[in-house]
């Protein structure tokens, strides 16, 4: 199933168009996206059902052709978790070690921004960084990994933007100040629940800028994988309804270049996970 935040409200996706599910359901379920969430199995069961009739005008590829209706599938996580340096090569072409545990940093949720929306660039030095999201459905601590995919809701896709000046700046660097301007955590443009997949263990990555190819990976090349990630983090915080976790980046971000490379007013930032569809961002 595909959840989308359509013009601010819950919306169930389709080949044939898409179904709000407050007023499919005469109110059963909730119009907030947020509060949707939380009825993704009982949502899932409702349509298989009873067949709600769709909205044709809303079909997923006029949606996927343009995005500008769509907002991000959460819109107040209480928790952004990300996991740097998660990709072998990313790892290698940063020159930094590989780390022995998962390297976790935060983002802040006044970020997030829709699967279409602007990115404004506040200097000439930021940075783009494609990533499969996680949307935790029931939360816990120290859950296994045998247990872990069990807590996942869906995925989305996910930019983690990042201002690499103020990022490196000083002794320490600053990952979560320079990774959360306005806009910097593009998500969607749907939320998709993991029963659409074979698995998230194996999915491509893609990530363009104004047509040409930048990044371009698989998720079976994490160094941790889901399980792990979930494991882990849970193992140190209380994981909650709603709560996203970027899980790493693939080879070819713009400061490991020579020269750097980053992002200008204009350019097209185009992010793409085979099965969970399309990011398109322009900076501004």
């Amino acid at each position: 199933m595909k959840l989308a935040n359509l013009d601010g409200r819950a919306a169930v996706l389709t080949a044939q168009g898409a179904v709000d599910v407050e007023s499919a359901s005469d109110g059963r379920f909730p119009s907030h996206p947020d509060a949707a969430l939380r009825h993704l199995a009982e949502i899932r069961d409702w349509v298989g059902a009873a067949g709600p009739r769709a909205d044709p005008a809303s079909a997923l590829a006029a949606l996927e052709a343009d995005p500008s209706r769509l907002g991000p599938p959460v819109t107040a996580p209480g928790q952004i978790f990300a996991v740097g340096l998660n990709y072998l090569d990313h790892s290698t072409e940063t020159g930094l070690v590989v780390p022995d545990a998962p390297l976790v940093f935060t983002k802040f949720p006044s970020s997030l921004a829709g699967p279409g929306d602007d990115i404004p660039l506040p200097t000439p030095t930021c940075d783009w960084e494609i990533e499969l999201v996680l949307v935790v459905a029931e939360g816990g601590r120290d859950i296994p990994p045998s247990k872990a995919l069990d807590h996942i809701a869906g995925f989305c896709v996910g930019q983690d933007i990042s201002e690499r000046a103020a990022q490196m700046a000083g002794a320490t660097p600053q990952f979560s100040l320079a990774k959360s301007h306005r806009a910097f955590i593009p998500i969607g443009p749907w939320l998709t629940t993991p029963d659409e997949l074979d698995g998230p263990h194996d999915l491509r990555l893609t990530c363009t800028l104004d047509g040409e190819t930048v990044q371009s990976g698989h998720t079976r090349d994490m160094i941790f994988d889901i399980p792990a990630l979930i494991s882990h983090l849970s193992g140190v915080c209380e994981l909650r309804p709603a709560d996203l976790i970027f899980t790493g980046t693939p080879a070819g971000a713009g400061f490991s270049r020579t020269p750097a490379r980053y992002l200008t007013p204009g350019s097209v930032l185009r992010s793409t996970i085979d099965g969970l569809g399309t990011l398109a961002n322009t900076c501004v």
